[in-house]
């Protein structure tokens, strides 16, 4: 497994297991004693690693290659999914993928940015940054799923809309617009997840929602650290005071009101324990959408206008 800076130490305790794990199958040793020990060591390490995160180091955790991303979410929590392509416009965006899903014997719409494993599968996924067909692709299943009466699942992992100009010929800022005003018309619950990186317009495209939740180690921000360090100090060696600058965290955004609920991780991050991150997930999302399902269609739309007009502070000038 891939391992960041401030993974070091984490790393070689891990390397210290494998090591004493090949000696016992080797000599037919017993080192269980030792192993056990090792292993609280590590726990208790990762532990206090990850609960003293910087906000950069957050946002690389929330980047990690090893981190859970959509597809793997469908399979550890849905099942019976079957994937829906295209946008009947243009073509299939490989960045964002949906279809329909049951979660615990509720029929679901899951929709959420994908990234690849590998570099020709990043290339066929464009690194999860959607071009418009991807987000004309997401609102087709949106209305489909209100069509239907079914709830609409998104999961938000990208850096960012992808920018090229092939998509601003295709109305790449009109795609992502249109969403913004129809997620928030929509009359059936909607549930937007951050799962790892969420940036600018293309991750809001997908998160005009009823509930944000995030996983505590994702991100969601109008522009990246790097980004917001070139245009402020003109130098992107400035990330990590841009990124505690943005409040980009899950704990930030929880106490802004913008998330509304944030769901611990594993000692180590999501990376390192699928399982339990998706277990936690899913019985976050099926209280959520209890709770949701007990609202009518006015209800809904009402709410919704009622959260996102109590997000910020203003004040008006005469």
């Amino acid at each position: 497994m891939a391992h960041l800076d401030f993974e070091r130490a984490i790393a070689e305790v891990e390397q210290q297991i494998d090591r004493l794990q090949d000696l016992a199958r080797e000599r037919g040793l017993d080192v269980s004693a030792e192993l056990r020990s090792l292993e609280r060591k590590l726990h208790s390490l990762k532990r206090d690693v990850y609960e003293n995160l910087t906000p950069i180091e957050r946002v690389m955790v929330a980047r990690h290659p090893n981190r859970p991303y959509t597809l793997d979410y469908l399979k550890l929590i849905f099942t019976d999914f079957i994937e829906l392509h295209g946008d009947r416009l243009y073509r299939d965006d490989g960045s964002i993928v949906g279809g329909w899903a049951r979660l615990d014997g509720r029929t679901v719409m899951v929709i959420g940015h994908q990234k690849g494993r590998d570099m020709k599968e990043n290339l066929s996924r464009n690194f999860g940054m959607a071009h418009p067909e991807g987000y004309r692709k997401a609102l087709r299943l949106m209305k489909m799923a209100e069509k239907f009466g079914r709830p609409v699942v998104t999961m938000i992992d990208t850096m960012g809309a992808y920018p090229g100009l092939g998509a601003e010929e295709r109305g790449q800022a009109e795609a992502i617009a249109r969403n913004l005003r129809e997620m928030a018309a929509l009359r059936i619950p909607t549930i937007a997840v951050v799962i790892g990186e969420g940036g600018s317009g293309g991750a809001l495209a997908l998160g005009v929602t009823d509930r944000l939740i995030m996983l505590e180690n994702a991100v969601y921000s109008v522009i990246s650290p790097e980004g917001c360090a070139a245009i402020l100090w003109k130098s992107g060696a400035e990330r990590d005071k841009a990124a505690a600058a943005l409040k980009l965290t899950a704990a930030d955004l929880r106490r802004l009101g913008v998330a509304d609920l944030v769901i611990p991780e594993p000692a180590g991050g999501a990376h390192s324990d699928w399982e339990r991150t998706a277990s936690a997930l899913k019985d976050a999302l099926t209280g959520q959408l209890d709770e949701l399902s007990a609202f009518s269609g006015d209800d809904l739309v009402q709410r919704r206008l009622d959260r996102y007009l109590q997000l910020g502070e203003w004040r008006e000038v005469h």
